[in-house]
């Protein structure tokens, strides 16, 4: 496929120019990173943004992979002296590997079959002879004369089996037959499952004497039956609708012939080559688009919990809650460094309540504590339940919030963790980071390993090389989205902004350590392996706070300096004005069009200049609602039906969302209960770290279990 060609086949699919895909390809090759180009090449690609580029660069290299394939089978084909002009032209048009690989099929070497096996006997003259007569009596006329004891072929049924056996081979190698047997099965086909045992009783229960058609099926009933398979409780196989009908075009391959032989071949080939490979191939197919959608839910939760808005200037006590070894403190300022770690143990077996209570006074009154977090792990309501009775009991203002720990086990237990706190525990430090979250959740879940971040639906059924990568580009998008300060960030902050890799995020420390703090964007070309197109790709996200140039504070990238100078020239302005009215009145009034051809400037690079000077140091998430914080604790038989509730998304997954409204557990609003109107997907209405208006639904005391509603409910 010529490079044209696949550009203009991209910009189909995607519904873009091939403008447009040209300079994204052109942009990528050049080595630009995907968060650059969409934030400093607007002009060149029109605009793209990192999810439309994103599509642009997997498609361009499938579809280079798809080529590849092409130049090898067109070469295997053509040692083997089969290629004929129609099959190239036929392999050269492809534009799935699926129908290449369909086409490459029949000269694909085959371990020994029962079709090679009669070709070696000498059957395949009496396969011609049977795809050719009209009579079954004209086959068996010719059969006996292809009896062969020593070739195996006994008699005349073995010789009739054996040509019958070649075409049923002949028939499941034809490319055009599998692509409709395909498309056929895939809409009338019926995922059937059923239990092993069936007086087991298992978490798969629903799936027992199970049906729903294929192409309808939802990404998590498929990735629940492929794990309910995987574990032995369930059967499952792929039905078809009208088989009669896949077997009357089976037949019609042969032509207008259709004596016993043939359709018996046609038969056989359809249930035991064609149905059991199509079935498997249906089944992968919809294995992978179920693992696509659950790569996306959990991507799509994790940017939403990485852009949670962070609690700034606030005094914060980690809490790690723990029945048997009691709960960790950590104190934490507002800068997030530790001052006191501890341990209480208001908690089951030990319930020294009192003495705990006045641990955590004097920590409050020490420290001047402004907000209490507490992870949502185990002994987490209990641990709530204490707190809150204990704020009951002070003079003075302070508020607790549930925040979600997932994967501090993993940090804490992390080398990351052992050299940030050498001298604490695991436990310790799990409850520092359950305080550092609260203050600035991107800074603290950068340093986990994002699949342990458990916001997503079969996160462990899927492709983890596919869910890293996924889950990695929505770290990097969200951290650069933010901008990074580098006076202040992590390692394992710096290391997800744009062209930096880890070597480079070291030394970017390191030089900080040894010569102090930055003060000057241009200080970062001398930090080693920090080369030209780093800087370039990095400068622009990595922020100077109260540096010698206001503009290093901003997004702007320093490319465009000299049009910000000559832009403030025009305005009459110096940069020292910059955050002032005076100048936010002026750069209001901009007719952005001409001042850019003024500026000889793009004017999607003028909008974000004017944007950055107007909110200089500017931090997006905090645009977010803030989290919901309580002082005092939710009880499950306080709940009545009707009852209005403030929670805090805690999950979306495809049938719905999971709110965090201060009970053990959160409750469930399932996607019918989202709005009064169709609501196609729940990502559509929440995402995680929404704050949203509840109403409860219903309450089931037993299972401890809450429904809750977005669209209010009467008493």
């Amino acid at each position: 496929m010529e490079t044209k060609e696949r550009y203009q086949l991209i910009s189909e699919e995607l519904n873009l120019a091939p403008a447009q895909v040209e300079a994204a390809v052109q942009l990528m090759e050049e080595g630009n990173t995907i968060p650059f180009i969409a934030r400093y090449r607007k002009e060149r690609t029109r605009e793209l943004d990192e999810e439309q580029l994103r599509a642009i660069e997997e498609r361009n290299n499938y579809l280079i992979q798809l080529d590849q394939r092409k130049e090898e089978v067109l070469r295997l084909i053509g040692e083997q002296g089969k290629l004929t002009e129609e099959l190239a032209q036929k392999i050269e048009s492809a534009v799935k590997l699926q129908t290449v690989e369909d086409l490459y099929r029949p000269y694909r070497p085959k371990r020994k079959t029962r079709g090679s096996k009669a070709r070696e006997q000498g059957l395949a003259p009496l396969a011609e002879v049977m795809r050719r007569a009209r009579t079954e009596e004209e086959v068996e006329a010719e059969a006996s004369r292809f009896v062969d004891p020593e070739k195996g072929v006994e008699q005349i049924k073995d010789a009739l089996q054996g040509a019958m056996d070649i075409l049923a081979e002949e028939l499941s190698d034809d490319a055009d037959i599998r692509k409709w047997v395909r498309d056929y099965q895939w809409k009338n086909g019926y995922l059937v499952s059923e239990a092993r045992e069936k007086e087991a009783r298992s978490v798969f229960e629903m799936y027992y004497g199970y049906r729903e058609a294929v192409r309808k099926m939802p990404s998590h009933r498929v990735l629940a039956v492929n794990r309910g398979e995987r574990e032995g409780v369930l059967k499952v196989r792929v039905e078809t609708e009208g088989e009669e009908q896949v077997l009357e075009r089976l037949n019609q391959w042969f032509g207008r012939r259709s004596h016993r032989y043939l359709r018996e071949a046609a038969k056989d080939s359809y249930n035991r080559l064609i149905a059991p490979s199509i079935e498997r191939e249906i089944r992968s197919a919809m294995t992978e688009a179920a693992e696509e959608q659950a790569i996306h839910i959990f991507s799509e939760n994790l940017r939403n919990l990485l852009l949670q808005p962070p609690i700034r200037g606030k005094k914060v006590l980690g809490v790690d809650p723990a029945y048997r070894t009691g709960c960790k403190l950590a104190v934490v300022d507002e800068t997030g460094k530790v001052h006191h770690v501890g341990v209480i143990y208001p908690t089951p077996p030990q319930n020294r309540v009192r003495e705990a209570k006045e641990t955590v006074r004097s920590l409050v009154e020490a420290y001047e504590i402004d907000l209490i977090a507490i992870g949502n792990g185990t002994a987490s309501r209990e641990t709530e339940s204490f707190i809150a009775e204990l704020i009951g009991e002070l003079d003075r203002k302070l508020y607790y919030i549930i925040v979600n720990e997932a994967g501090a086990s993993v940090y804490s237990a992390s080398k990351l963790a052992r050299e940030e706190f050498p001298d604490l525990d695991a436990a310790q430090r799990s409850a520092v980071s359950i305080a550092r979250r609260l203050q600035d959740p991107l800074a603290e879940l950068v340093k986990i390993e994002p699949k342990a971040v458990g916001v997503g639906q079969y996160q462990h059924d899927v492709s983890q090389k596919r869910l890293a990568e996924s889950l990695s580009h929505v770290v990097e998008s969200a951290v650069n989205h933010v901008g990074v300060d580098v006076n202040t960030a992590s390692v394992s902050l710096l290391q997800y902004v744009s062209g930096v890799n880890a070597t480079v995020a070291k030394n970017i420390i390191q030089k900080r350590e040894a010569e102090g703090r930055y003060t000057d964007r241009g200080q970062l070309k001398k930090v080693p392996r920090l080369g030209a197109k780093t800087y370039e790709q990095c400068i622009g996200f990595l922020r100077v706070t109260d540096g010698e140039n206001p503009l290093d504070r901003t997004p702007i990238h320093p490319e465009s300096y000299e049009v910000v100078e000559r832009l403030l020239k025009e305005l009459d302005s110096e940069p020292g004005s910059i955050g002032k009215e005076e100048l936010n009145r002026k750069l209001r009034a901009v007719e952005v069009e001409d001042m850019a051809e003024r500026l000889d400037c793009g004017v999607p690079t003028l909008k974000d200049i004017l944007d950055a000077l107007l909110r200089p140091g500017r931090d997006p998430r905090e645009e977010l609602p803030a989290p919901v914080l309580r002082s005092d604790v939710l009880k499950l038989e306080d709940l009545r039906r009707g009852m209005e509730l403030k929670g805090t998304v805690r999950n979306v997954v495809d049938f719905g969302a999971f709110v965090d409204i201060g009970l053990k557990n959160d409750g469930l609003v399932h996607i019918s209960k989202m709005s009064e109107r169709f609501v196609r997907h729940p990502m559509d209405i929440v995402g995680v770290g929404d704050v949203v208006d509840v109403w409860v639904l219903d309450v089931d005391m037993e299972r401890e279990r809450v429904a809750l509603s977005m669209v209010p409910v009467s008493m």
